[in-house]
């Protein structure tokens, strides 16, 4: 068996529609009676606050607040991991709905439904030329004989799944669809940090981000977008946590910060994930090219008077059970990794959708640098 190709048997089970519906009854049945398990079990859900006992030990008493605070790093970590496997149950119950729903006003069965609008559009099967040049791209040993059914296959699946994937999303573009399933939460401290947009705006979006992440670069244009879109709906709040294996990063965060005591802290962020030229002497052309007194940004830098102040942030984000950048607190719901401009979109519409007569206001921005 190459890489990358899907084993046989689990494409025939794939390409039968009566196993696939049983698997996602059964896989949503698994989340709901987790979900239960979770909500029976849990001491907060259960009505007990922070300061009920969940365990003594040789006579001390061990509360709910003292398992969140000491073992943050695993139970934030393993909420997301279940709220993903959550998010990725239902989607896959309101995709199930859709194709039901449109069926039946169709008077057609599912089956009759995906068959005009995914499986008869799709392409012509690939030429035996097409076959071999993608055959030389794998690694195997396996003679090209051996492997063309598999290949062949493989693109067919990959095909239709791009296929069905595109008419889902043209149903839930027509469809009315509100999530009310959310994301674990946590506090976070943000009465010291640079805050783009409005402190008390309906949504406040908090990054823990390093300077020299590639993944922080790359989502920090679809942040610039959303802030434009959303005005001062929307805050953007900006922590350090610069990561050991970046060895420009923590002195970058202290140089935004020596920019913000000067008031131009978003100015000098942006230049950074803009530019992400992080040397020393990149850093001083950057403070140039925003006219920033040179000597006191220097001396600032030089002599780390910011450093406590990214420490601190960093140290939060341990506590938190941060383990990676980008991470995100949207009105305290947790979220980790790079996240689509429409997921960021979508998280940001469920939020003001709980203030509705917050959610049409646009006002100028105001940004702080602490």
């Amino acid at each position: 068996m190459s890489p990358g190709l899907p084993d046989p048997r689990v494409q025939e089970v794939r390409r039968n529609d009566v196993a696939r519906n049983t698997s996602l009854r059964i896989a949503i049945s698994g989340i709901l009676l987790a979900l239960t398990l979770t909500l029976l079990t849990s001491p907060v859900a259960a009505g007990q606050d922070h300061s009920a006992v969940v365990a003594e030990v040789n006579g001390d008493k061990l509360t709910v607040a003292d398992l969140e605070q000491k073992e943050a790093t695993e139970l934030l970590q393993s909420r997301y991991k279940y709220y993903q496997a959550e998010r990725k149950a239902l989607d896959s119950l309101i995709d199930q709905h859709l194709l039901e729903m449109q069926a039946r006003h169709e008077d057609l069965t599912v089956d009759q439904l995906l068959q005009r609008e995914v499986n008869s559009k799709l392409k012509a099967d690939p030429t035996e030329d097409q076959l071999r040049i993608y055959y030389e791209g794998l690694e195997t040993e396996q003679p090209f004989e051996a492997m063309r059914e598999q290949i062949l296959q493989h693109i067919r699946e990959a095909r239709r799944g791009k296929a069905r994937a595109a008419y889902l999303k043209s149903l839930r573009s027509q469809a009315q669809i509100s999530i009310a399933l959310t994301s674990p939460t946590a506090p976070v401290e943000l009465t010291h940090s640079p805050v783009l947009g409005n402190r008390d705006a309906p949504v406040v979006l908090v990054e823990f981000a390093d300077y020299q992440c590639p993944y922080c670069q790359k989502i920090h244009s679809d942040l610039e977008k959303l802030q434009k879109e959303y005005g001062n709906r929307l805050a953007l709040v900006y922590k350090d946590y610069p990561l050991p294996m970046h060895p420009f990063a923590e002195k970058a965060a202290e140089a935004a910060r020596c920019a913000g005591t000067q008031g131009k802290f978003w100015e000098f962020h942006n230049l950074l994930f803009v530019s992400k030229k992080l040397q020393p002497a990149d850093l001083r052309e950057e403070a140039r090219t925003l006219n920033l007194d040179q000597d006191r940004f220097d001396k600032c830098v030089v002599e780390g008077l910011e450093a406590a102040d990214v420490e601190k942030d960093a140290d939060e984000a341990r506590s938190l059970g941060i383990t990676g950048t980008p991470s995100f607190f949207i009105n305290g719901h947790f979220f980790s990794g790079v996240l689509s401009y429409a997921a960021l979109h979508d998280m940001v519409e469920q939020e003001l959708a709980k203030s509705p007569s917050l959610a049409k206001q646009v006002t100028p921005l105001e940004s702080t640098s602490k």
